[in-house]
């Protein structure tokens, strides 16, 4: 995976820089706030949450029992209906195979719908490269792309963003990318819409190919869907003439039914709709209706890998709604730069991990980019148990073990940093079967409490240095038990 944010440091001093930006965190909260409230009401209208919930997850998971089959046919659908399948293992085969179908149209410039596959894959950059311009047309994304800045969050690139600082992105920047903005630009939100509406349209005008990912695929007919609010993405996906969509293999659903589900769980947790504005669907290629030639590119890049993991494999089932990150304290604070993937938040930090796995110093810090509240597995429309997945995670981090990478199982060797960790837990678990020197050191710990210091020496100062630590108790819980009942009820 390539989705790395080049030089970012491990999510501890990313973030430590992050929480003191008073402007970061204050368009954050904001920003988190609202859309976690709004996402409250929405799906409180729905009696039968929880049970479409269930029905999501069950869905998910056995579309990855069965992704072999499910890939094959839509394969042969996509390819019966017109269009042509391409498989990438990895980002740079991925690029290739897009870099190539646009050199063979003769174009150097493509229209983009926002996608978070093609964000995964640095397409953007890989376009660049070969001297193709790749415009993004979804209003968060220009915002990002003008103000040469990163994605910070799943469904709003651009949170980070304050009315203010977008309308001087578009001044300082419209006119290097296009049709530049008004001269009096002010940053009253329906001018601004109204500037990028302007610059985009002779995008749309002009292009003659345009690039996507998708939502869902349906596997019975090979139709992709892509949701979304603007209306940008119906311009790109009918306007060119040829249509080349990046996709996640982990994207397929069975059936048309099955659909039905996700298209009112997805716009409830992501935009608090009750249904997206624009819900586009297409089928291969049709005479004189929308594009002529089509492209889907299945992208891998690590997901089997992913899939292999039987605690991890539940972050495939994701749809993208980013909900968990509206409720998320640590990303509310941190923002999403700090975990230094396209993929922030909760669902970043078990995801990221695991398609690029653990050797890098910030892979190895995301999981624990989290408190474990658990407020992203309530509020995960398909019952993601993420603390579940960060817990693993980070056993994964401290201890090693086997795991898949790149299609072959391998023994991944301890992160760097964890000595102290190891030595603490296996110090742990020997006097957990040891009762004898268990109950000598609870003792010896109660006797002593008056001497404890308030925060711990060498490396438990990073423990410490974050919380505060737990007031040891007068006795024993042992033995308080032996003296009020007299040992009577099997306390050992």
């Amino acid at each position: 995976m390539s989705g790395t944010f080049v030089g970012m440091p491990a999510f501890p001093v990313a973030a430590r820089e992050a929480v003191g930006d008073t402007t970061l965190r204050g368009n954050l909260r904001h920003a988190t706030r609202t859309i976690r409230d709004k996402r409250a009401r929405a799906v409180a209208e729905l009696d039968d949450w929880a049970a479409l919930r269930e029905a999501g997850k069950q869905i998910k998971d056995h579309t990855l029992r069965h992704l072999d089959r499910y890939l094959v046919q839509v394969e042969e659908a996509v390819t019966a209906a017109g269009g042509t399948v391409h498989w990438a293992a990895d980002a740079d085969e991925a690029n290739e195979i897009v870099a190539r179908l646009v050199e063979e149209t003769g174009e150097r410039e493509v229209v983009k719908v926002k996608s978070m596959a093609t964000q995964e894959i640095a397409l953007n950059e890989a376009l660049e490269a070969r001297g193709i311009h790749a415009y993004e047309t979804d209003l968060a994304e220009l915002i990002v792309q003008l103000g040469k800045d990163r994605p910070s969050h799943i469904l709003v690139p651009a949170i980070h963003r304050n009315r203010g600082e977008i309308r001087d992105v578009f001044r300082s920047e419209m006119g290097e990318w296009g049709r530049p903005a008004p001269e009096n630009l002010t940053d009253t939100p329906a001018e601004l819409a109204e500037a990028a509406r302007l610059h985009l349209r002779e995008k749309f005008l002009r292009a003659r190919v345009g690039i996507s990912g998708a939502n869902f695929v349906v596997a019975e007919t090979g139709t992709l869907v892509v949701v979304e609010s603007e209306g940008n993405g119906r311009m790109c996906l009918t306007l060119p003439e040829t249509l080349i969509s990046v996709v996640g293999i982990e994207k397929i659903v069975p059936t048309w039914r099955d659909l039905e589900v996700f298209l009112q769980t997805l716009p409830r947790s992501s935009t608090a709709e009750r249904m997206n504005p624009y819900t586009s669907m297409w089928t291969g290629t049709t005479d004189e209706d929308g594009p002529g030639t089509f492209h889907l590119v299945l992208l891998d890049n690590g997901r089997t890998d992913t899939l292999a993991d039987q605690v991890g494999r539940q972050a495939l089932r994701c749809i993208r709604c980013s909900a968990c990150l509206n409720v998320c304290p640590v990303y509310e604070r941190a923002g999403g730069h700090a975990y230094g993937s396209v993929y922030p938040g909760p669902i970043g930090a078990i995801l990221s991990p695991q398609l690029r796995g653990t050797g890098s110093e910030i892979d190895a810090s995301l999981p624990y980019a989290s408190s474990l509240c658990g407020a992203c597995y309530e509020v995960c429309p398909v019952a993601i148990d993420i603390p579940e997945v960060l817990v693993h995670l980070r056993e994964r981090v401290v201890q090693g073990g086997p795991a898949v990478r790149h299609g072959n199982r391998v023994m991944l060797k301890p992160a760097k940093g964890h000595a102290a960790e190891r030595a603490a837990m296996r110090a742990a678990q020997w006097a957990f079967t040891h009762p004898g020197a268990l109950r000598a050191g609870q003792r010896l710990a109660s006797r002593t409490r008056r001497l404890h210091p308030r925060t711990l020496p060498g490396p438990g100062r990073a423990w410490s240095g974050s919380r505060d630590l737990p007031a040891v108790p007068a006795e024993p819980f042992r033995d308080w038990w032996q003296r009020t009942h007299g040992g009577k009820g099997g306390a050992k």
